[in-house]
């Protein structure tokens, strides 16, 4: 540009043509041709040379001549057209292209035409610089590629999420191996992450993953509430990414692809035969990736985070988060909600309501109407029951009571005969069900039968030893009570020498003479 400037002090100090050529080492040619557009331009050489040397440049350089051809100005009317059609299924620029052909036979070529259309969609695509502050934001996500380690008992190779974030302001990251992007697995790679940084940002900025995000929408998205208890624990905020805009979250969306290099392509000839020793490795070239000196950068991303934005992150809360899931199941009849394979009661008043349980590793809490209504420890006992007495019905409470002592101390209150023939009843070799409804049996009978009838009829059973419920129905149905007639107890056979023996019955050969003799 300033040979421009050169040429016109040369000319307006008189200097000709050629001499001009030599002496700034261009053709006469060149010359020539700007001392005719010094014509054309209606300025004086001592104004021009005033001016800076862009505006300079465009007195003597108009533009490009291609883009005042009349093809161009009838194509320029239409890109945005052929751009918005682009995104349609099926449309290709070629298709485009014959359309445009047969309506304007004097267009360009395919050529030209993908050229001026390329521009058009370059332009399109503008973006703007995205200045982050100090501990303000963490960049979540999981790695497109898998990595793997291998099984020593099957040799099977198992695939493993990587898990990825970053802080855009230093750019410091962190990577590490989980079995699954499920909830679980996601917010433990969480809290390693801030264990590892040491502290907690205001905001974190996940992708649109189910662990993350039940119902993605551009304005109010649906938080997970696991995620969400989370972030409570933590005191930080959750702002997802829009869905299809990873523009929001850039710098980790940039991480994931410098790790590949760096992380994947170093580690992929070396065998690894469990989780942890797969995660050691990442954890070290993580730690390469975030002492290399960064390009234009005086300072390494982990300098940078060391000496400026680690010292603004929030401190770590002292408990360690316990993951929640929560369910709504109905009151049964039993008075108990089913959870994960095992019963828990709740108030019987509240038998067939819907509840809402808040259940975590090692505690079941259950509500209702907002109130907390009953708290278990969690059981692993599929299909069993927890149970506090309570929560039951008198009558449930009554049933689950019985026992020996219960009915004894029943009895007692009632009849001293009634006691005694309950004491012998338990003494017995049975089914203690049996036992226990042979007992409501005989308590039935002594509210419905008169007090003097029914001490008698327990007395006739412990007389007779016959210590059973029916026994003691006949013995009031046929009013034995007002005559009582003696039991007679079964005898036994008198002893006598027809008896053969063992000896008998072992004969190969029985003689039957013998035994008449």
């Amino acid at each position: 540009m300033s040979q421009i400037k050169q040429l016109l002090r040369l000319h307006s100090q008189g200097y000709s043509i050629k001499a001009i050529a030599r002496t700034l080492g261009i053709s006469k040619n060149t010359v020539k041709s700007y001392l005719s557009k010094l014509e054309s331009v209606s300025i004086e050489p001592r104004e021009l040379l005033q001016l800076e040397d862009p505006a300079l440049e465009s007195k003597f350089h108009a533009g490009n001549p291609a883009y005042k051809d009349p093809r161009y100005v009838h194509l320029k009317g239409k890109l945005d057209y052929f751009r918005a059609q682009l995104k349609d299924v099926g449309v290709t620029k070629k298709l485009l292209w014959e359309e445009y052909i047969q309506a304007f036979p004097h267009g360009y070529g395919y050529s030209q035409f993908c050229f001026h259309l390329y521009q058009q969609l370059v332009a399109a695509k503008s973006s703007s610089v995205l200045i982050f502050q100090p501990a303000d934001k963490l960049m979540v996500d999981f790695a497109g590629k898998q990595m793997h380690y291998i099984d020593k008992q099957t040799g099977e190779l198992i695939a493993c999420q990587v898990f990825v974030a970053c802080l855009p302001f230093s750019d410091y990251a962190f990577a590490m191996a989980v079995p699954s992007q499920q909830i679980g697995d996601f917010l433990y790679a969480l809290s390693c992450c801030l264990n590892d940084l040491g502290g907690v940002p205001k905001a974190l900025v996940p992708d649109n993953l189910k662990s993350a995000v039940i119902r993605a929408d551009r304005y109010e998205p649906q938080i997970n509430q696991s995620l969400d208890d989370f972030a409570n624990h933590y005191q930080m905020s959750v702002v997802p990414a829009r869905a299809g805009k990873p523009k929001d979250k850039s710098q980790v969306e940039n991480q994931v692809k410098l790790l590949y290099t760096r992380v994947y392509a170093k580690l992929r000839n070396r065998q690894f035969f469990d989780i942890t020793s797969l995660n050691e490795a990442i954890k070290e070239k993580v730690s390469e990736h975030n002492q290399t000196r960064m390009q234009r950068k005086d300072y390494c991303r982990q300098e940078r985070f060391l000496a400026v934005e680690k010292p603004l992150l929030s401190p770590l809360p002292k408990e360690h988060f316990e993951l929640k899931c929560y369910c709504e199941p109905k009151v049964a009849h039993s008075g108990h909600v089913y959870v994960m394979k095992h019963f828990y009661s709740v108030p019987y008043t509240l038998t067939g309501m819907k509840v809402k349980v808040v259940y975590t590793r090692s505690m079941v809490h259950i509500y209702a109407h907002g109130k907390l209504v009953a708290v278990h420890i969690r059981s692993y006992f599929k299909g069993g029951y927890s149970s506090v007495k309570e929560h039951l019905s008198s009558q449930n409470q009554a049933y689950l009571d019985r026992s020996p002592d219960y009915y004894l101390q029943r009895a007692k209150s009632k009849s001293e005969d009634l006691y005694l023939l309950v004491e012998q009843l338990f003494q017995q070799n049975r089914y203690p069900e049996q036992l226990y409804r042979s007992c409501d049996g005989l308590f039935r009978l002594h509210r419905d039968s008169s007090p003097e009838k029914f001490s008698r009829a327990c007395q006739i059973a412990i007389e007779n030893g016959i210590y059973s419920y029916r026994f003691i129905q006949k013995v009031l149905e046929n009013n034995m009570t007002d005559h009582p007639e003696e039991v007679t107890q079964p005898q036994k056979l008198p002893a006598h020498h027809n008896i053969r023996g063992k000896d008998y019955y072992i004969q190969s050969t029985i003689n039957f003479l013998q035994n008449e003799n």
